[in-house]
């Protein structure tokens, strides 16, 4: 066992993340630059201190030496540069049961992989399974877990792998071990009497994968380490522009503070080094700059954004990215409005999306392909397809959660959605205080708007297993969580 997962054993938070300071700092206080002005109604702050209140819990989810990264689309784990982390909270005082939020440092959690998270963590947390908001951070060099997938490439004898069966299981009893620690320590909970919203720009950082070429033609090959400078030169594109940041508060003091940018979270990647990336780095710096504070971070809907732009693989880029987006996350804090906690809601609401049909996707192709596809990441993405493509024809659909505040919410969308998504759901919410993460049930893969199909997305080709029309059902259900 190392030693972040010894501290975890112990209840206490890896000392590389600065949480164990967070835990056990007991005194009011804030940050400078956050107002701290507001003032509840008489009574009104023990009143909702009394029903609203919240507890934190982590666990090391690091994988082994030779563990798939990716889904095993790149080099398989051979060091660790950083640790990765499954961390979050529980939320009581919301309707009849607690909400779990969790944010994994994990590629994707996809299909029957997701359910068994949920299901671990609703026991322990002793709620129900659609109440738990899991989400990937989705840094590629990490894993990612699809248990179906693992077994049709295991039942087949397949060279590929996308995960190993064994380590899923002890990780997911690792963390639900840790939040049903963290329920049953009654000094662990926290009250809460107020929410926090605020919003950071990050300048160059975000960059939107379609770009328009010296000959006007619109393409969509703008990576994550674009090593072009022509192409790092076009337009930034759609992007949302903002890293927002949705805090919890006790009196005078933030408990928790959830912030999300939507990029894909990579520098510098694909040999082989397990690492939280940029975006870990940098929620560790504003860690470090708020102890009393716990800090989350979630990938925002970032099918169509990546770093690419300013990015073009070298290794110094990745503390220059982290500075950009921690300077970003530090901005939210500081335009951080409060206000009066006098409601929590939980919603959920089911989405259908159609899977990928004819050529390879039919599930005869796939079946084939597990079997002779003579790359092993060939493998992969069949089992994938095939795994997700079960589930559809099981007819479970995608839960859409949404924590709401009152002054301000949180909503969970599925998978590699576009930033388009996002944009669409903070339009729907009039005042702009909505938090939007990406990366939930990871099924689908990329997630398009229809403009995307029909300028021939080129990203669509493999790791998509959705047909088109997904937009229209996805616009729906955001409506339809958001309006209550």
């Amino acid at each position: 066992m190392s030693t972040s997962e010894t501290d975890v054993a112990n209840g206490s938070w890896a000392s590389s993340c600065d949480r164990r300071r967070w835990l056990t700092t007991t005194a009011a206080g804030v940050s400078a630059g956050v107002s701290a002005g507001w003032l509840a109604a008489p009574g009104s702050a023990r009143a909702a201190a009394k029903e609203f209140a919240l507890v934190p819990f982590s666990a090391e989810i690091t994988p082994p030496m030779g563990h798939a990264l990716m889904g095993g689309g790149i080099a398989p784990a051979k060091s660790v540069a950083d640790p990765l982390f499954a961390s979050g909270i529980v939320l009581r005082g919301i309707d009849s049961k607690p909400v779990v939020i969790a944010a994994l440092d994990w590629c994707e959690i996809r299909n029957d992989a997701y359910d068994r998270w949920r299901e671990a963590l609703a026991k322990a947390a002793g709620t129900t399974r659609e109440r738990v908001m899991l989400m990937s951070l989705h840094q590629h060099d990490t894993p990612i877990a699809d248990l179906a997938a693992e077994k049709f490439l295991l039942d087949a004898k397949a060279k590929g792998s996308i995960c190993m069966l064994d380590f899923h299981e002890r990780v997911v009893e690792r963390v639900a071990k840790a939040v049903g620690q963290a329920v049953a320590d009654a000094k662990a909970w926290q009250p809460i009497d107020s929410v926090g919203f605020g919003k950071g720009k990050v300048v160059g950082v975000a960059s939107n994968r379609r770009y328009r070429d010296a000959n006007g033609v619109w393409r969509h090959d703008r990576t994550s380490a674009t090593r072009n400078p022509e192409v790092r030169a076009t337009e930034e594109g759609t992007v949302d522009p903002d890293v927002k940041t949705l805090s919890f508060w006790h009196q005078n003091r933030a408990i928790v503070a959830i912030s999300g940018y939507a990029t894909h979270p990579m520098s510098f990647y694909g040999k082989g080094e397990v690492t939280a990336d940029f975006v870990g780095m940098a929620r560790r710096m504003r860690q470090s700059a708020t102890p009393q504070t716990l800090q989350l971070y979630c990938s925002g809907c970032s099918g169509n954004v990546t770093a690419g732009k300013y990015n073009d693989g070298a290794a110094m880029n990745r503390p220059i990215l982290a500075d950009r987006l921690a300077a970003g996350m530090k901005l939210a804090w500081e335009s951080t409005e409060r206000f009066p906690l006098e409601s929590l809601q939980f919603r959920s609401v089911p989405l259908t999306l159609s899977p990928r049909s004819g050529g390879e996707f039919r599930e005869s192709e796939l079946r084939a392909r597990i079997q002779h596809d003579s790359r092993p990441f060939g493998q992969c993405l069949a089992a994938l397809g095939l795994s997700w493509l079960k589930r559809c024809q099981a007819g479970q659909p995608i839960d859409v959660p949404l924590l709401d505040c009152g002054s301000a919410a949180f909503l969970l969308l599925p998978a590699e959605s576009y930033v388009e998504f996002q944009l669409f759901a903070q339009s729907v919410r009039r005042d702009g205080r909505l938090l939007v993460a990406g990366y939930g049930e990871c099924g689908p893969g990329y997630i398009p708007i229809e403009r995307a199909w029909q300028e021939r997305d080129g990203n669509l080709t493999d790791w998509c297993w959705v047909d088109p029309g997904s937009q229209a059902k996805m616009e729906a259900a955001i409506r339809k969580v958001l309006a209550g």
